[in-house]
Protein backbone atom coordinates (compact mmCIF):
# COMPACT_ATOMS: atom_id res chain seq x y z
CA UNK A 1 0.00 0.00 0.00
CA UNK A 2 1.49 3.24 -1.14
CA UNK A 3 2.43 5.38 1.89
CA UNK A 4 -0.13 8.20 1.90
CA UNK A 5 -2.87 5.41 1.38
CA UNK A 6 -1.75 4.11 4.52
CA UNK A 7 -1.60 7.32 6.32
CA UNK A 8 -5.09 7.93 5.84
CA UNK A 9 -6.24 4.31 6.18
CA UNK A 10 -4.75 4.86 9.91
CA UNK A 11 -6.18 8.03 10.86
CA UNK A 12 -9.69 6.63 9.46
CA UNK A 13 -9.32 3.66 12.02
CA UNK A 14 -8.23 6.20 14.84
CA UNK A 15 -10.91 8.17 14.54
CA UNK A 16 -13.50 5.29 13.43
CA UNK A 17 -12.59 3.81 17.27
CA UNK A 18 -12.55 6.68 19.07
CA UNK A 19 -8.99 6.50 19.83
CA UNK A 20 -7.91 9.70 17.80
CA UNK A 21 -6.23 11.27 20.67
CA UNK A 22 -2.92 11.50 22.50
CA UNK A 23 -1.00 9.51 23.15
CA UNK A 24 -2.97 7.18 21.13
CA UNK A 25 -4.52 3.79 23.88
CA UNK A 26 -3.37 1.20 21.57
CA UNK A 27 -4.36 -1.47 24.07
CA UNK A 28 -8.14 0.09 23.73
CA UNK A 29 -7.71 0.12 19.95
CA UNK A 30 -6.99 -3.66 20.05
CA UNK A 31 -9.79 -4.09 22.08
CA UNK A 32 -12.39 -2.13 19.56
CA UNK A 33 -11.09 -3.92 16.51
CA UNK A 34 -12.04 -7.34 18.68
CA UNK A 35 -8.47 -8.17 18.93
CA UNK A 36 -7.44 -9.99 22.52
CA UNK A 37 -3.69 -8.57 23.96
CA UNK A 38 -1.49 -10.74 26.05
CA UNK A 39 1.67 -9.72 27.95
CA UNK A 40 4.14 -12.48 27.67
CA UNK A 41 7.42 -13.28 28.45
CA UNK A 42 8.25 -14.33 24.77
CA UNK A 43 12.24 -14.62 25.01
CA UNK A 44 14.71 -12.04 23.94
CA UNK A 45 14.20 -12.25 20.13
CA UNK A 46 10.32 -12.33 19.77
CA UNK A 47 8.37 -8.91 19.91
CA UNK A 48 5.51 -10.23 19.40
CA UNK A 49 2.92 -12.55 17.32
CA UNK A 50 -0.80 -11.93 16.19
CA UNK A 51 -2.77 -15.31 15.79
CA UNK A 52 -6.30 -15.25 14.03
CA UNK A 53 -8.36 -18.36 14.43
CA UNK A 54 -11.34 -17.61 12.11
CA UNK A 55 -13.50 -14.02 12.70
CA UNK A 56 -11.33 -13.70 16.37
CA UNK A 57 -7.89 -12.41 16.71
CA UNK A 58 -5.40 -12.22 19.76
CA UNK A 59 -1.90 -10.41 19.74
CA UNK A 60 0.70 -11.57 22.34
CA UNK A 61 3.36 -9.43 22.76
CA UNK A 62 6.95 -9.42 25.00
CA UNK A 63 6.42 -8.48 28.81
CA UNK A 64 10.22 -8.12 28.85
CA UNK A 65 10.24 -5.32 26.47
CA UNK A 66 10.24 -1.38 27.75
CA UNK A 67 6.57 -0.08 27.92
CA UNK A 68 7.54 1.98 24.43
CA UNK A 69 8.53 -1.10 22.57
CA UNK A 70 5.29 -3.05 23.87
CA UNK A 71 3.39 -0.67 22.43
CA UNK A 72 5.16 -0.15 19.25
CA UNK A 73 4.73 -4.35 18.68
CA UNK A 74 0.93 -3.67 19.27
CA UNK A 75 0.74 -1.33 16.83
CA UNK A 76 2.97 -3.62 14.89
CA UNK A 77 0.44 -6.48 15.37
CA UNK A 78 -2.72 -4.80 14.79
CA UNK A 79 -0.82 -3.47 11.46
CA UNK A 80 -1.17 -7.47 10.21
CA UNK A 81 -4.50 -7.43 11.07
CA UNK A 82 -6.09 -4.66 9.05
CA UNK A 83 -3.28 -4.72 6.40
CA UNK A 84 -2.23 -8.64 5.90
CA UNK A 85 -4.93 -11.24 6.96
CA UNK A 86 -6.25 -13.48 4.17
CA UNK A 87 -10.20 -13.49 5.22
CA UNK A 88 -10.63 -16.84 3.59
CA UNK A 89 -7.79 -18.68 5.70
CA UNK A 90 -9.30 -20.45 8.96
CA UNK A 91 -6.33 -19.59 11.30
CA UNK A 92 -2.96 -17.42 10.75
CA UNK A 93 -0.42 -16.75 12.81
CA UNK A 94 2.47 -13.52 12.64
CA UNK A 95 5.42 -13.94 14.70
CA UNK A 96 7.61 -11.03 15.04
CA UNK A 97 11.28 -11.03 15.58
CA UNK A 98 12.75 -8.65 17.95
CA UNK A 99 13.81 -6.57 14.90
CA UNK A 100 11.66 -3.00 14.20
CA UNK A 101 14.17 -0.36 15.38
CA UNK A 102 17.19 -2.46 15.59
CA UNK A 103 16.75 -3.45 11.73
CA UNK A 104 18.38 -6.17 10.06
CA UNK A 105 19.02 -6.64 6.78
CA UNK A 106 15.35 -7.39 5.35
CA UNK A 107 13.29 -5.04 7.38
CA UNK A 108 15.40 -2.03 6.65
CA UNK A 109 16.63 -2.80 3.13
CA UNK A 110 12.73 -3.83 2.54
CA UNK A 111 13.22 -7.10 1.39
CA UNK A 112 10.25 -8.54 3.58
CA UNK A 113 7.52 -6.14 2.42
CA UNK A 114 4.78 -7.04 5.00
CA UNK A 115 7.24 -6.09 7.70
CA UNK A 116 8.28 -2.73 6.32
CA UNK A 117 4.49 -2.03 5.67
CA UNK A 118 3.21 -3.03 9.17
CA UNK A 119 6.49 -1.22 10.76
CA UNK A 120 4.80 1.86 8.80
CA UNK A 121 1.57 1.63 9.45
CA UNK A 122 2.09 0.84 13.50
CA UNK A 123 3.81 4.19 13.62
CA UNK A 124 1.35 5.91 11.45
CA UNK A 125 -1.48 4.68 14.39
CA UNK A 126 1.03 5.46 17.31
CA UNK A 127 2.37 9.13 15.77
CA UNK A 128 -0.69 9.94 13.38
CA UNK A 129 1.05 12.30 11.15
CA UNK A 130 -1.65 15.46 11.63
CA UNK A 131 -1.28 14.87 15.59
CA UNK A 132 2.62 15.06 15.42
CA UNK A 133 2.11 17.96 13.12
CA UNK A 134 -0.30 19.64 15.75
CA UNK A 135 1.96 19.26 18.53
CA UNK A 136 4.72 20.84 16.55
CA UNK A 137 3.08 24.02 16.24
CA UNK A 138 1.33 23.62 19.39
CA UNK A 139 4.46 23.74 21.28
CA UNK A 140 6.64 25.81 18.60
CA UNK A 141 8.98 23.11 18.65
CA UNK A 142 12.18 23.29 17.24
CA UNK A 143 12.91 19.88 15.76
CA UNK A 144 16.91 20.62 14.99
CA UNK A 145 16.78 20.60 19.23
CA UNK A 146 16.78 16.75 20.43
CA UNK A 147 15.10 17.92 23.36
CA UNK A 148 12.19 18.29 21.16
CA UNK A 149 12.27 15.17 19.85
CA UNK A 150 12.30 13.54 23.19
CA UNK A 151 9.12 16.32 24.46
CA UNK A 152 7.02 14.20 21.23
CA UNK A 153 8.30 10.80 21.68
CA UNK A 154 7.39 11.05 25.78
CA UNK A 155 4.09 13.12 24.56
CA UNK A 156 2.96 10.07 21.97
CA UNK A 157 4.34 7.29 24.83
CA UNK A 158 7.10 6.18 22.03
CA UNK A 159 10.54 5.71 21.59
CA UNK A 160 13.25 8.67 20.82
CA UNK A 161 14.05 6.39 17.91
CA UNK A 162 10.80 5.64 16.90
CA UNK A 163 10.01 9.38 16.98
CA UNK A 164 13.05 10.39 15.00
CA UNK A 165 12.08 7.79 12.26
CA UNK A 166 8.62 8.98 11.84
CA UNK A 167 9.33 13.08 11.77
CA UNK A 168 12.17 11.82 8.76
CA UNK A 169 9.62 9.49 7.42
CA UNK A 170 6.94 12.48 7.58
CA UNK A 171 9.64 14.92 6.20
CA UNK A 172 9.92 16.77 8.81
CA UNK A 173 13.71 16.56 9.80
CA UNK A 174 16.08 18.00 7.52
Amino acid sequence: MIREKLEEKAEKTLRETDTYRIPIAIEVLAHRLNLAIQSEALGDNVAGMLVIEGDRGAIGYNSTHALVRQRFTIAHEISHYLLHIKKNRKSQLFIDRHLTFRRDGYSSGGVDHEEVEANQFGAALLMPRSLVQQEIKKNDLDLDDEEAIIFLAKRFHVSSAAMSNRLSNLGLLR
